[in-house]
């Protein structure tokens, strides 16, 4: 494995743990949410599915940039 291969593995096993993570209290978060308004519970798992998969179009946008 490459330095470089390590590195992206390991950024992107971070990123995993953070959202598994997240995605672990995402049903606490919502209710919590959802006591005050139900629409802003849904808002909230719509930017956390919106998030999942912008953090990884920029990091694949910046790698992109820079040659690797």
């Amino acid at each position: 494995m490459t330095p470089e291969n390590r590195n992206s593995a390991i950024a992107a096993a971070v990123i995993l743990v953070g959202f598994g993570i997240l995605a672990f209290c995402l049903p606490t978060i919502m209710v919590a949410v959802g006591n005050v308004s139900t629409v802003a519970a849904g808002i909230v798992a719509v930017l956390f599915v919106a998030a999942f998969f912008l953090v990884f179009w920029l990091r694949g946008r910046s790698q992109r940039k820079h040659g690797k």
